[in-house]
């Protein structure tokens, strides 16, 4: 007599328990999980830098952000990146006050932040820009994320991977419980944020001889497939 075995192993293979999708069918199934993980060097950057500065009136915190971030970006020009790789952020200008117990705020100036955001494609580029942001008066450097320019590929080689491995997945655990696979009943998709980029915080190491520091990252692209499958002995 067919059954429908209910087991789970490592939480991403199971025969008819807590199922993933939203309809369960009638008969004996297998759903699993397909993971394709693909790390690869990037070979291209963004970086996202801020200026962020106080001034005793509005005029002259706009004025300074204003002045660090043409700087930067005539640098950047200068160094040959285009137009489109570069976006500057319209500023953010807050009053900036004093509190103490007991008495009316007190207004003490004003802060001005722009960021910038740059698309680097040549990687040994990447810590002389960040020096020329920082001689230039921008004096945050938010985060750098590692990017591939093939990253269409890197996508469909562990979408293929995820498909696979969830394949092999069901053939394995059939045959263990002595059931044989009939088909895809279901596929479940849905596309995965695929880069865990690299990110260095604020303000990282700008010392000499950090340079070659920031080309040995790497980078993960990942994507996974649920199916179900008809079992049956």
């Amino acid at each position: 007599m067919k059954h429908t075995v209910i087991a789970a192993l490592l939480g991403s293979v199971v025969f008819a328990a807590a199922p993933v999708f939203a309809d369960v069918p009638d008969f004996p199934h297998l759903e699993t999980v397909g993971v394709g993980e693909i790390i690869a060097v990037p070979d291209m950057a963004e970086i996202h830098v801020q200026v962020v500065v106080t001034e005793p009136t509005a005029a002259a915190a706009k004025q300074a952000s204003d002045k660090a971030v043409a700087s930067f970006i005539a640098k950047l020009k200068k160094a040959g990146l285009s137009d489109k790789d570069i976006q500057s952020a319209n500023i953010n200008l807050q009053p900036q006050y004093l509190y103490q117990q007991g008495k009316t705020p007190e207004l003490t100036g004003y802060q001005a932040s722009r960021s910038v955001t740059v698309v680097v494609r040549e990687l040994p580029m990447l810590n002389g820009l960040l020096d020329s942001a920082l001689n230039e008066g921008i004096n945050r450097i938010n985060n750098i994320e590692f990017k591939a320019s093939n990253m269409e590929a890197l996508k469909a080689q562990a979408r293929t991977a995820a498909i696979k491995d969830a394949q092999a997945k069901a053939k394995a655990v059939a045959e263990g419980f002595g059931e044989e696979l009939k088909g895809v009943w279901q596929i479940s998709y849905m596309e995965q944020q695929p880069i865990r980029p690299v990110m260095y915080a604020t303000a990282r190491a700008m010392n000499d001889g950090v340079g070659e520091s920031y080309q040995n990252a790497q980078i993960t692209v990942t994507d996974r497939v649920q199916v179900t499958y008809k079992i049956s002995r």
